[in-house]
């Protein structure tokens, strides 16, 4: 029973297979002519615009021109053969590649090779229309090679005397480079079948073509490290003379805790704002750090499947890429390394600040509460003095209801002496009220012991 299509495969499991077979290679026999062009567009970076859509419509205008159906919108990768020449278009995640092979009929030199290639079938309208988008322009010339294995008079002229990189590579091929742009405005690449097996020569040629596609889109992080570079030094320089005036600001501590809080305050905004300009400052580099360490991992690998034998007297492509790309990626390493050491030196600037800032606010308003402290002292002096007051004032009024009462008995006929008797209370009367508003006094302050743990707590809590 077949199952391939039917309902008993995982929705994804035919996508997911057909993945690993979604990019292959040309198949070529020497002699052969390729133009290849990585098509990077610059606005594919913002997330508002898709990369995708805007490659699909370049292919399609280049199909549209030979009167060929152009691939689905959701396609990412395309093959024709238009008769003079044949097309291979991948789409990535930024750019989209377009390799442009001719075969060659006859025995070429390889400087005749160069003057017939592919790219002469394209029409330059289409060319026109990638102003500002190709990040990659290459020839290669996939030659018949011989047993010889140095550079001769003539890959010297291809080359206008250039410093060459070479090898041998994959137990049957050569490969020769200077990965310098000519005055045509390609790189160009020199492969040597000297025995390569069947379809060896498609994957090797493939594997140089990324070599140079992922070299030049990893150092597009080499511009944003240079132009950071500056940035990160004057941040740098900013913090370090805010982290002088924060030493500065301890003796207008000990001076004046008001002016000083106001001080640490104004050291607080201006390390926010160095921290604001730093995260707009990684937010702008971390995406294009990130790609450029995974192009380079691309390359290295890339190089290790040539397996590379060196030519005597002339550097591999290995050493080539260890000695020029390498200290460009070391170089966007350490800058984002620099920018999160930045992050966390500002990170705990800024803690240590804020606590400084509260262990200043913490002691006004320590001050603050001795204050209250004082004024409550004052204040209890002043009750106990208005209470002395008050049991004079009571004692009097009752002194005088009672001689009142007094002289009202001795009107009803009893034997009496209103005053002498009003004077003998005078005592009694003074203890009573004494003894009375000492236990109203005593009842206040049971009540204001209670809630005063309570009160304690919440300043407690203000403080932490």
């Amino acid at each position: 029973m077949a199952i391939v299509y039917s309902s008993l495969n995982h929705p994804l499991r035919v996508p997911l297979a057909a993945e690993v077979h979604s990019r292959p290679f040309l198949r070529l026999v020497a002699q052969e002519s390729l133009t290849h062009l990585a098509v990077y567009d610059r606005e594919g970076s913002n997330a508002s615009s898709s990369n995708s859509a805007t490659q699909h419509a370049i292919l399609t205008a280049l199909c549209t021109h030979f009167g060929v159906a152009a691939p689905g919108s959701d396609a990412k990768c395309f093959f024709h053969d238009f008769g003079r020449f044949r097309l291979k278009w991948e789409c990535h995640t930024e750019f989209a590649t377009y390799t442009f092979a001719e075969s060659q009929e006859g025995s070429l030199s390889v400087v005749d090779a160069f003057d017939r290639v592919p790219i002469l079938h394209v029409p330059q309208e289409w060319l026109v229309s990638l102003q500002g988008k190709i990040m990659v322009a290459a020839h290669v010339v996939l030659d018949q090679g011989s047993a010889a294995s140095e550079p001769s008079a003539e890959m010297r002229r291809v080359f206008d005397g250039n410093v060459l990189a070479g090898s041998k590579v994959l137990q049957g091929g050569e490969i020769w480079t200077d990965f310098v742009i000519q005055s045509d405005g390609f790189t160009r690449f020199v492969v040597r079948d000297n025995g390569l097996r069947d379809q060896q020569a498609g994957r090797l040629v493939q594997r140089v073509l990324e070599i140079e596609t992922y070299r030049m889109m990893a150092l597009l992080g080499l511009p944003h490290a240079q132009h950071a570079t500056p940035m990160l030094s004057a941040i740098e320089g900013e913090l370090a003379t805010l982290t002088a005036a924060m030493t500065d600001t301890d003796e207008a501590i000990a001076e004046a805790l008001s002016r000083a809080v106001d001080d640490e305050k104004e050291l607080l905004r201006s390390i926010t704002g160095l921290a604001a300009r730093l995260e707009k400052l990684s937010l702008d580099n971390s995406y294009r750090f990130s790609a450029s360490k995974a192009y380079f991992r691309l390359v290295r690998a890339r190089i290790q499947e040539l397996r590379e034998i060196r030519i005597e007297g002339v550097p591999t492509v290995d050493e080539f890429m260890d000695r020029r790309l390498a200290p460009a990626m070391s170089t966007c390493e350490s800058i984002a390394r620099r920018q999160e050491a930045l992050a966390g030196r500002i990170a705990h600037t800024n803690d240590l600040l804020r606590t400084r800032v509260g262990i200043v606010q913490e002691q006004q308003n320590r001050k603050i509460l001795e204050s209250m402290n004082r004024r409550a002292a004052q204040q209890l002096r002043l009750q106990q003095a208005v209470e002395g007051l008050s049991v004079v004032a009571i004692s009097y009024y009752l002194a005088g209801l009672f001689n009142y009462a007094g002289k009202a008995l001795k009107a009803a006929g009893w034997l009496i002496n209103p005053d002498m008797a009003t004077g003998m209370l005078i005592p009694v009367i003074a203890s009573g009220v004494w003894l009375g508003l000492r236990q109203v006094y005593k009842g206040v302050n049971k009540h204001t012991d209670a809630v005063a743990p309570s009160v304690s707590a919440l300043y407690k809590a203000a403080e932490s």
